[in-house]
This record gives structure tokens, sequence and C-alpha cells, in this order.
């Protein structure tokens, strides 16, 4: 009988790695008999509290704890979202506004910051949830009520209206994707993952879903590691790491830092990155400390669950061009569609990387007018009702016919391992008291973002306000006060002169 819900990971898992350590983090671990007990209690305590499909939010840092969250909320039928406590609070708020959860599960240390966006009998403590008993027959009937395509998770990107989007997935996508992901790169119960990205970033989802349906062990790597790559290397190491899924950003961090230089993770055997494209002399200092490890290069946007496209990178070559983001995943369709939606087979031949297949997922949170511009019809199909994701970056085939990543066709960037709409931070920025005007430029050459503006706000109070609306990676790394913005012979902000004098 095929997988139709991912709680069959943990439970098969459970059964055959009982007594195996599930999860590491920073104050702890948990068996997989520990983890599936929790998760059962406090899916039994919210069993009453939420039906099918609902929408509940969690609102603490990273854990075993918000694992446990995540799981008891499948377990209750519902579906999670993570509140990451580093977003400024405004930001928070839109994020609920958007999902209008009933329910946020907190901890001590959050329960203030809950208060501010829930009223008080909309929060439970996951340490009263997971102190209940388990009620095994209310959890089999909610099971027999779901079906594959019910929400497992909401992620929140940025919108280019100013409002985040949350783009939906089902358990039918990531079971989709994780049963060839752990196969294509022969990943098994010995592995034991670093968990680098935020929970609320998709590139968790390939750490904790992996893990939990390999029998392997995931440790949750503290976010303070990574502003000290010392302590990082010795985590690594003394933890026997053996796969890095991998924001490039992160990567970056190591090798910026020499970090690797100090100590090679000798035991880490896969190295899989995503996000941007990884700068070639980055690359060449993580092969050269790990020659013989397995390099992956993965693509996709958060739309088609996690990832579409793969590229294992060759011991014999080097990347000076740039690392393709090479074939398509099993059962996932990749094409390049022209200006005029005709496909694209050419070689050097610049198209829209478009998508295909059960990976795509539902569309973004009450927002039906998003999700049809994103998620539309299949111009090549006029037979039968078909979706694809239009994902906005371009691409091209090479003398191989691997994919190469050739940009965005309009102002979104990927920046840290996030995909920013550049319209939105110049809508907070224009927002501001004393900022007549503004443009938001980014340097991929550099990895850095710039807010050009006219007006009197200087430029560190107007910093200091951005870090109360914006998350962190969306804050201009430099802003330019100036006394007009170029224009170009149309009439439009000149944007190529504005990056010509960012220094």
């Amino acid at each position: 009988m095929r997988t139709k819900n991912v709680l069959e990971y943990l439970e098969n898992s459970g059964a055959r790695f009982t007594n195996k350590t599930a999860v590491i983090d920073d104050s702890g671990a948990c068996t997989y008999l520990e983890l599936r007990t929790v998760c059962q209690k406090i899916g039994t305590a919210l069993a009453c509290k939420i039906t099918v499909g609902t929408p509940v939010a969690v609102l603490m840092e990273k854990s075993i704890s918000v694992l446990q969250a995540f799981f008891g909320i499948v377990y209750a039928g519902g579906y999670y979202v993570l509140l990451n406590p580093d977003l400024p609070e405004k930001r928070l708020g839109q994020i609920q506004k958007v999902l209008q959860a009933p329910i946020v599960i907190t901890d001590a240390g959050h329960h203030n910051l809950a208060r501010t966006l829930f009223p008080e009998n909309a929060i439970c403590r996951i340490e009263e949830l997971a102190d209940g008993p388990i009620q095994a027959e209310v959890l089999q009937r909610i099971r027999n009520r779901m079906i594959d395509t019910d929400p497992l998770y909401a992620n929140f990107t940025s919108g280019s209206t100013g409002i985040p989007k949350g783009v939906m997935v089902n358990h039918r996508s990531v079971i989709d994707f994780i049963d060839v992901f752990t196969e294509l790169f022969r990943l098994n119960n010995t592995d034991v993952f670093g968990n680098q990205a935020p929970f609320d970033f998709d590139v968790s989802v390939k750490d904790i879903y992996s893990s939990v349906y390999v029998g392997g062990t995931l440790v949750i790597l503290p976010k303070r590691l990574f502003s000290n790559p010392k302590e990082l290397l010795d985590w690594l190491n003394d933890r026997k790491i053996t796969t890095l899924i991998w924001a490039v950003s992160a990567l970056c961090l190591v090798s910026t830092f020499h970090g690797l230089d100090y100590r090679t993770p000798e035991t880490v055997r896969n190295v899989l990155f995503s996000g941007e494209m990884i700068p070639e002399k980055h690359l060449r200092t993580w092969r050269d400390h790990l020659p013989d490890a397995q390099f992956v290069n993965l693509y996709g946007p958060t739309e088609i669950t996690c990832n579409c496209t793969y590229y294992i990178l060759d011991k014999n070559l080097n990347y000076t061009e740039g690392v393709p983001i090479g074939r398509p995943f099993p059962n996932e369709h990749v094409f390049l569609l022209d200006s005029n939606d005709q496909e694209v087979k050419a070689k050097d031949v610049v198209g829209e990387i478009c998508v295909r297949g059960t990976a795509l997922a539902l569309g973004y949170c009450r927002a039906p007018e998003q999700t049809a511009a994103a998620f539309t019809q299949n111009p090549l199909n006029i037979c039968y009702p078909e979706l694809i994701y239009r994902t906005g970056d371009l691409g091209k085939y090479n003398d191989l016919g691997e994919l190469m990543f050739c940009g965005r066709k309009d102002f979104q960037i990927k920046y840290m391992g996030h995909r920013i709409e550049l319209e939105e931070i110049e809508r907070v920025i224009g927002a501001m008291p004393d900022v007549e005007r503004c443009c938001c430029i980014f340097d991929p050459l550099k990895s850095k973002l710039y807010g050009f503006y006219v007006g009197l706000a200087e430029p560190n109070e107007l910093r200091r306000r951005l870090q109360q609306e914006l998350p962190l990676y969306m804050v201009p790394g430099a802003l330019r006060q100036l006394s007009e913005l170029p224009l170009n012979k149309n009439g439009k902000i000149d944007r190529k002169r504005l990056l010509e004098r960012k220094e």
C-alpha cells in the first residue's frame, strides 16, 4: 500500500529503530519512540480543537519541541506554519493576518510574543500539550478522514504586494519528492543530517523528512554556530555529521572565515546546496577539503516542493563557468517557454523555467489571484486541464542538454538563500517618513543588496526602522541617500546607472 501521510515515515522508522536517537538539539536528544509518543500526545490534545485542514501556528525557536509540535499538528489533522520569532513583530502579524490560524503553539520563552498576535484563549503551551494521554482511536479516526492532498505545511515568502505569500504544500508532494530524493543520493539510516536551515525555510523540509524516512538522526545546529565557524566545525565532527543540505550562503560563511582550515568535517560524505549560485572559489575550497564527498547542486522554488532539478558534480571537472542546475527529478517535467509560450529546446536559447507534476504546491494561502497568475494552464496542452508553475527564473540548455540558470525575468532575487521581491522592500522604504522615492538593486557579483532613496531620512535611522518591519535578510546592506534618482529615456528609474554608482 502506498504512503499517503508523512506520519507513516515516523511510524515506520519508529517501529524499525525504536530506541535509536531520532533528533538532537542544543539542549538534549530524543529517540524515535520518544518522538512518536510526544507527537501523539500533542495530536490527541489538539484533536478537539481543530478539524482536518486547519492551520496551526508554531511560535518557537527551532528545536526538538518544534518538530514534536509539527508532527502533533499533523496527527490532529491540521497543517503547520512556523512563526519564526526572529522576524519583526509586524511581519509576524502580517503572516497571521493571511493565515488566520485559530491556535498557536508556543513555549514559556515566547508566550508574551504570542499574546501580541493571538488572543489568550488561542495560545497553547507545548509543555501542557505534551503532558496528556494518547487516545489512539481518536487519532485513527482522524487519519481515516485524511487524504494525501491535504495540506502539510505553509511557508511564507516575500510578496511583491508587500504582503507575505503563504505557499501551501500537501503530503503527496512531499512524499513524492522525498522518496526519490533519498534514493538518488543514497541516503540511509546511517546518515546524520546537520540541519542548518530555519524551519520556516523549505530547505529544512529535506532535512526533516529525509531523516525520518530513512531512520537517520537529525542534528539541529543552533543558529549561534553560524557566527562561530570553529564551534560549528567542532559540532559537525563531534556529532559525526554525514550529510549537509545547506543554503549556499551557509557554505560560503564557513569558507569565508577559513573554518575548514581549522578542522575538516571528516565524516561528511554528502554536501547538497541550493538557494543561489555558488561562487567557484568557495566551491573549490569545500571540494579541496572533502575530495571524496558527493557534491550536488539543487534548484527549485518553494512552490514546487523543495527542488525540481539536480546536478551531481563531477570530481574531474572544474566549474569556472558556473555549475549547471542539471536535470529534473524523477516524476517532474521541467521545461523552458519563450515569450510566446512556445517550448525552447535548442541549446543556448534562454527561456522561462516551468514545472509540471505532483510536486506543485496547492497554491498561495488566501490569495487566489496570485495563485492563478503563477499556477497556470500548460500552454503546450490544449486537450485537458493541466497546471504548471511558472518560476519566473530564466534558463538555457548547455551542450550536454543540462539546464543552466540565467537569472530572473522580474525584480525578484535570490539573496542569502531567500527569494526576495525587490518591490516589497521598495514599498516599505517608500512608506517611511522623510523618504520621497526609492529603488533597490542587487549586485550578484558581490552578493550585496543596495537601497537608494531621495529624502531627508538619515541612513542609520532608516536602517533601524527597516529592521523593525522586515526580516534582516531583506534590509539592504547599504543605504545610499541621493539628491535624485537617475532616469532612463523612458522616464523610468535607471537601475543600470544606480548599479554603477553603488559605492
